[in-house]
């Protein structure tokens, strides 16, 4: 009974443990972190020959009211712009953006994250990305390039 008792009490201190540390994991989180993560996945799918946007992951990273109104677009040829819409480029060196997203500190906005990002080495692109906190995770509600309006 003895032996019981002390296996019951470690299994709930442990578990207790996980979530504790789980928990105070996604607290951690940020918005440049956040969007890093989902900028990494992003470029790992599109360079496998998927179109990320199609992806239920995307859900992962990007605000479900977002991904679905992009996703119908697509499906109408709609999307905005001649440019992937994470992106705004045609194509990229996947292997050099992989290594090379930086972002930059986090502006703050009310509860809206705003976080420019540089992709490259050598010919760099960047995009400010606005995200939004859902539940423990900040999530992309919209991207935008930096080029002069035309």
């Amino acid at each position: 009974m003895k032996k019981l008792l002390t296996l019951a009490v470690s299994v709930v201190l442990l578990v207790s443990a996980m979530i504790f540390q789980h928990s105070a994991f996604a607290d951690t989180s940020t918005p440049g972190d956040s969007t890093k993560a989902f900028y990494t996945w992003y470029i790992k799918v599109q360079s496998g020959a998927k179109y990320p946007l199609l992806d239920k992951g995307i859900y992962s990273y990007v605000m479900k009211a977002t991904a679905d109104k992009l996703r119908d677009d697509y499906r109408h040829n709609r999307l905005p712009g001649d440019s992937d819409y994470f992106t705004k480029v045609q194509d990229y060196d996947d292997k050099d953006w992989l290594s090379n997203i930086a972002t930059q500190p986090t502006l703050m906005l009310g509860d809206v994250a705003v976080v420019p990002v540089t992709f490259g080495s050598t010919d760099k692109v960047s995009v400010v990305v606005f995200l939004r906190k859902q539940g423990d995770a900040w999530k992309v509600v919209k991207v935008d390039d930096t080029l002069d309006y035309k």
